[in-house]
């Protein structure tokens, strides 16, 4: 063979030096590329080669974030070391600027809420992106047998730790309330923001799931950087503007006075408020009210239930734009493609629609279409479902802190042995918004799912056969088994009907039951068709079941099992924990007793009384609270004793963060000195 191989080649290059030319053989195939050129499969998107390598530009942000939260450390140090703040030990947890003041009841929940949506949105990226780490592209080996060994899982691992340490400088320059650090707030969102876009407008599509999808999952992204981007400068000309104020610091109990104002006041609001008009308006707007969560005077949400919301709203979105961008382009893609082959395909599984193979050919686009339009529709609702339980279980959430901060703690479970913050609650509160998030995108995910599988049931064994007059599968089984159904009904409706006629009768307005050897025989003789009705009764118990608890899924006020059994559901464990975690170190009214406190060594000018009430209508509190004297507003001794006894007295008879430093007497004391 190797001889023959020799004696041909010798045989071509005789020819070649005889003719004095070579022939062009490559032109003979005039679809084959033309030198190194390779030709890409027929839908699939180049690979795009941004100007700027990625890596490049992610190392150059995460240098920036590294110098920005050392330059806000040294502000933090240099801020605990004036004169003002007292003696104090510097330790490096009171170096690190927090990145969010989750405790605080006046902090802002824009810039939060900002940051943890690019933080949510970074994750859905990187479950699909190529290399974990930007900075670091991997060049994954290939095995023995001619797999790839890549050791990208570990590396995601760790990427989960790199994201949040690359946007913490991005939230924290907003708790330092300095000049210097709104600047660099500006100048790291305006970085961020700047990569991102530059990186979506130079490659905006990619081969993965669909050549949009990077794009299109940016977006909140792109939304949260350019809000930030916006805020900062915002803030930083507002610090150029009152550099008076800018480095001062305090108790900030705006809300914690608003709300003690309102509670103290809410007898004349709820006088002033109720209405004599009964009416289907009025039921409207209860349940409206009851249902839909709108702004309560003197009340403001916890913000991690703030941040809560916010983030389920992206996971809505993230998880709705995967489903959608995942089905919806491959069934569009093969309806198009549908020739008529598919006959012989269908014919080969026993299926003859039509002996016309055009008319075959637009019942399959047609039944295609359908699927389409019931997998659109199955998403539509999963995700209108989860937008209204999110809004119902605000309502929820304002319900049951309210109950907590009036003392109502055993509405929710019981209360813990000590009232101090055990570990169990303090791992409760930290991640029950990456909880929520978690449970939001399984629960629209089975949504889908059992949606999907319902609407296409109605769609082609009901709507679609009564639509074309052919396989009529479900009808012909009903007409078949009529009898048996008819037999069900008629036993359930003469049951009731007996049971209201026959065995139940009224003397002198109480109900007595008659007839009871005819009810004990009706029993002995249905009970083999009660059997049967029992049967159909389970089958919908556990569809209802599996349809409730699909919807309730991503709800954590709410117990997906029984209310024995409640405890061990780990979600609505986590949301007990949460609420009174919350309950016990913001408790607005302590921190309105605080900032009284602290008003008797600084008193502040006085103000107007608010929303036109007189001091005639007010409460005692109100009375201290804001007063026209100029001597009882706190300039006298008694005055200030007044004011100090009276906010003790109201914070801790049923306030959960002072009750553990109570003394034993005082342990049971209830309202007016009334002993249990």
């Amino acid at each position: 063979m190797r001889e023959k191989g020799r004696r041909m080649s010798s045989q071509a290059v005789g020819n070649q030096t005889s003719s004095g030319a070579t022939d062009d053989y490559s032109n003979w195939y005039i679809d084959e590329p033309q030198g190194d050129q390779e030709l890409q499969p027929e839908g699939v998107l180049p690979t795009c080669h941004p100007s700027l390598l990625t890596g490049l530009l992610h190392a150059g942000l995460a240098l920036l974030s590294i110098l920005a939260l050392l330059l806000l450390a040294v502000l933090v140090r240099c801020r605990r070391l004036r004169p003002h703040h007292g003696p104090g030990r510097l330790g490096l947890s009171s170096l690190v600027p927090s990145p969010v003041d989750f405790l605080a009841g006046d902090t802002a929940w824009t810039v939060p809420a900002a940051v943890f949506v690019v933080l949510f949105s970074s994750l859905c990226l990187l479950l699909t992106t190529k290399d974990p780490l930007p900075f670091l592209p991997l060049a994954s080996p290939p095995s023995r047998d001619g797999e790839t060994e890549s050791p990208r899982g570990s590396w995601k691992i760790i990427a989960l730790l790199y994201y949040p340490a690359l946007y913490y400088p991005l939230a924290a320059c907003a708790t330092v309330r300095q000049g210097t650090a709104q600047l660099l707030g500006s100048m790291l969102s305006w970085a961020h923001l700047g990569v991102q876009v530059w990186q979506n407008a130079e490659c905006p599509q990619a081969p993965k799931i669909y050549k949009y999808y990077s794009l299109l999952a940016s977006l909140p992204l792109l939304l949260g950087l350019g809000f930030l981007s916006l805020w900062y400068p915002v803030q930083l000309v507002r610090s150029f503007r009152n550099t008076a104020g800018a480095g001062s610091e305090g108790l900030q109990s705006s809300y914690c006075e608003e709300y003690l104002r309102t509670l103290l006041c809410r007898k004349k609001l709820e006088s002033s408020s109720h209405t004599s008009k009964h009416g289907f308006l009025s039921w409207a707007w209860i349940c409206y009210r009851n249902y839909i969560y709108t702004p309560q005077r003197g009340f403001r949400l916890p913000l991690k239930l703030v941040l809560s919301a916010t983030l389920t709203g992206t996971a809505i979105y993230q998880v709705a734009l995967l489903l959608l961008v995942a089905v919806v382009p491959t069934i569009q893609k093969v309806r198009a493609g549908i020739t008529t082959d598919i006959s012989y395909l269908l014919a080969g599984f026993g299926i003859m629609l039509s002996e016309d193979r055009q008319e075959v050919v637009g019942l399959v686009k047609h039944h295609l279409w359908a699927l389409e339009v019931c997998y659109i529709s199955a998403l539509v609702l999963s995700c209108s479902l989860s937008s209204l339980m999110l809004i119902r279980s605000l309502v929820t959430h304002r319900a049951n802190l309210q109950a907590l901060h009036r003392g109502a703690a055993f509405d929710l479970g019981p209360l813990p042995q000590s009232p101090h913050p055990s570990r169990e609650a303090i791992f409760c509160w930290m991640s029950f918004s990456a909880y929520q998030t978690a449970f939001t995108c399984l629960g629209l995910l089975v949504q889908q799912i059992i949606f999907f599988l319902g609407t296409m049931i109605l769609a082609f064994l009901v709507f679609m056969p009564v639509l074309h007059g052919r396989n009529l599968l479900l009808l012909r089984s009903l007409e078949s088994s009529w009898p048996f159904w008819l037999t069900l009904a008629l036993a359930v409706v003469l049951q009731k009907m007996a049971a209201h006629w026959v065995f139940l009768e009224t003397h002198h307005g109480h109900p007595e039951l008659t007839n009871r050897r005819v009810l004990y025989a009706a029993t002995f003789f249905l009970f083999l068709i009660n059997v049967l009705v029992g049967t159909m009764v389970a089958a919908g118990r556990v569809l209802l079941s599996a349809v409730y608890n699909a919807v309730h899924l991503g709800q954590m006020d709410l117990s997906l099992l029984p209310p024995r059994a409640a405890t061990l559901d780990p979600g609505y464990h986590t949301y007990c924990s949460f609420l009174k975690m919350e309950a016990s170190q913001s408790h607005p009214a302590t921190t309105a007793f605080c900032a009284l406190l602290l008003q008797t060594q600084q008193p502040r000018p006085p103000r107007a009384p608010q929303d036109g009430l007189r001091q005639g209508e007010e409460e005692e509190g109100m009375q201290l609270l804001q007063t026209k004297d100029p001597v009882a507003r706190g300039s006298g001794p008694r005055a200030r004793q007044g004011r100090a006894r009276w906010g003790l007295a109201y914070t801790l008879l049923h306030n959960p963060a002072l009750q553990a430093f109570r003394k034993r007497t005082l342990s049971g004391a209830q309202v007016n000195g009334a002993q249990p």
